[in-house]
């Protein structure tokens, strides 16, 4: 085999990318990695595979000198469990805000940024060679990282509901960061902020009880189903009772009684060609 310039650079390539992940990996599990951060900006660790994050080295809003982005992402990284998936959340929830600021006349804005932030986040993990599984998470969990901010009492049902299926199996995740994502040293904001996620996981977690429960129960009750079918009690009633338990989309009574009018239909059609 023959190695031309450009496999042999590509080589190097693929070398350098599994020794800077192995080192990022471990910077990323350590109790408080901000010195080894430090130290990754200071010898152009940063600036060669994830340069986005030298970029976070600028002030929220200069005019009022709020707090600088790259500091407070990397005590993010570490008030977060140190867990690989949430502590790379934690790295990269805000990598989208140097690409996004705008200065308008109500101030500094980064609109979308956790949008632009995920897409980074695919191509800079990927660049390093990280499994497929754990990058396309990373950038979900950074895409969701500004969900919670418009959460307050007033979210219906639905709203926390769409909250916690967009999540999926990665809302423990995404909530962990929430959590962490608050660096104030205002205790009383850290005390409210801890109490209103609380308060969003507990709706969720009634929500979810209440779904169940009502999964276990049919949209319409065996008296509305002899009266809209127009049959008597028996086995008839008790198979569209399971039909209902297995299709109808709990609450919607409207979509049931479709529903239950059709499968009646298909039996009865499917009865007299026997």
């Amino acid at each position: 085999m023959i190695l031309t310039r450009r496999s042999i650079e590509q080589a190097k390539t693929v070398d350098g990318a599994g020794a800077a992940r192995n080192r990022l990996t471990a910077a990323l599990l350590i109790e408080d990695p901000t010195p080894k951060f430090w130290t990754m900006v200071e010898d152009g660790f940063f600036a060669r595979w994830i340069p986005e994050v030298i970029e976070m080295q600028m002030e929220q809003d200069p005019i009022h000198h709020h707090k600088d982005v790259l500091a407070h992402t990397f005590a993010v990284v570490r008030s977060s469990p140190p867990e690989l998936r949430v502590r790379f959340a934690a790295l990269m929830h805000d990598i989208g805000k140097p690409a996004t600021r705008r200065f308008g006349p109500g101030g500094v804005t980064f609109r979308h940024h956790e949008t632009v932030g995920a897409r980074i986040t695919l191509q800079r993990l990927s660049e390093m060679g990280f499994d497929d599984l754990l990058t396309n998470q990373v950038a979900k969990l950074v895409g969701l990282s500004g969900r919670f901010k418009g959460f307050s009492d007033s979210w219906t049902d639905s709203a926390v509901r769409r909250y916690a299926i967009d999540a999926g199996e990665l809302l423990g995740d995404l909530n962990l960061l929430v959590r962490a994502d608050c660096t104030t040293r205002n205790l009383k904001k850290v005390k409210a902020i801890q109490e209103k996620v609380d308060r969003l996981e507990e709706r969720i977690r009634e929500l979810a009880r209440s779904d169940a429960e009502a999964r276990r129960k049919p949209v319409l009750s065996g008296a509305e189903i002899m009266e809209i079918l127009n049959i008597p009690p028996g086995p008839s009633v008790g198979a569209a009772i399971e039909m209902l338990l297995s299709d109808a989309e709990p609450g919607d009574r409207d979509a049931a009684e479709s529903l239950l009018r059709s499968w009646w239909s298909e039996r009865e059609t499917a009865v007299r060609n026997a």
